[in-house]
């Protein structure tokens, strides 16, 4: 079994989602000892955003210009690293309503017609539904539903969206929300997804 865990927040240590991604990581490795980890760090290895020219040469419309080749390379291995992943761990924090944009480039990159999806006569098929998501969310405020600012959150819907299009419904959040309305606030949900993460795992 294999483990793809992806981070995507510029805050290093900091960073209340690769705390809460890392300890989902953990509690994976712990029910399953012998789980593969494959990591992937999109705010050190930043994989860049698609352009006119990566699209013309991944359609073969055009030939790969020299310069894309290292581009095109380290989006073909992030989509070969979650196509053979069983489970993927995302930290995903918000950021002004929505997901970090190199988080976004990945995604991007995963959004392949024929890999994770296809256009049938039914209209849209899902091609990666086999595997599970596991989501660590980190939100400064209070978005979920219910709250005055539910209509704001363009992050948690837009993940679980996109990767119900890959026909994955297998997708979990593990929520801190408020971390930056005061600090025992943010111990709170810190401890509340914590405790989550417990369960998922069990």
């Amino acid at each position: 079994m294999k483990l793809l865990h992806v981070d995507s927040s510029i805050l290093g240590p900091a960073s209340v989602s690769r705390q809460l991604s890392r300890a989902i990581v953990a509690a994976e490795v712990a029910a399953r000892p012998d789980i593969e980890i494959i990591r992937l760090d999109l705010a050190d290895q930043a994989i860049g955003h698609l352009t006119g020219q990566h699209l013309a040469a991944a359609q073969g419309i055009a030939p790969e210009a020299p310069a894309l080749a290292g581009d095109v390379a380290a989006g073909n291995a992030a989509l070969t690293a979650f196509l053979g992943a069983d489970i993927v761990v995302v930290g995903a924090p918000m950021y002004n309503f929505g997901i970090p944009s190199q988080l976004k480039a990945w995604i991007d990159r995963l959004a392949v017609a024929g890999k994770t999806f296809r256009y049938t006569e039914n209209g849209v098929e899902g091609l990666a539904g086999s595997k599970r998501v596991i989501i660590a969310s980190s939100r400064g405020g209070t978005y979920g539903a219910g709250t005055p600012m539910a209509a704001l959150d363009y992050q948690e819907t837009y993940l679980r969206s996109i990767f119900n299009f890959f026909g994955i419904t297998d997708v979990a959040f593990v929520r801190a929300e408020g971390v930056a309305l005061g600090e025992d606030q943010r111990k709170q949900a810190i401890a509340a997804a914590e405790a989550e993460i417990q369960k998922l795992a069990a």
